[in-house]
């Protein structure tokens, strides 16, 4: 995958993730309130400035970590 590639996946996957997780937890602990849309952007916003350089610097941490799992997996169903 180009890296031109990886930074879209990275902000096209935060803008998913936080979003989600972000109305999901603000809708249970506060409600929808009148504030509800404003409060939701703010920590949004929050959640997607960190989520993205995680994504951009862990992830390729976790794929390497991933792959070496699937292919130690791979080995031992060959034996």
């Amino acid at each position: 995958m180009l890296m031109q590639q990886k930074i879209a996946f990275a902000l096209i996957i935060s803008i998913v993730t936080t979003g989600i997780i972000s109305f999901t937890l603000i809708s249970v602990n506060i409600g929808f309130q009148e504030k509800f849309i404003i409060t939701w952007l703010r920590f949004w916003l929050m959640g997607y400035t960190v989520v993205t350089p995680a994504i951009l610097f862990i992830g390729p941490k976790v794929q390497l970590f991933v792959n070496y799992l699937f292919k130690e997996s791979s080995l031992e169903q060959s034996d």
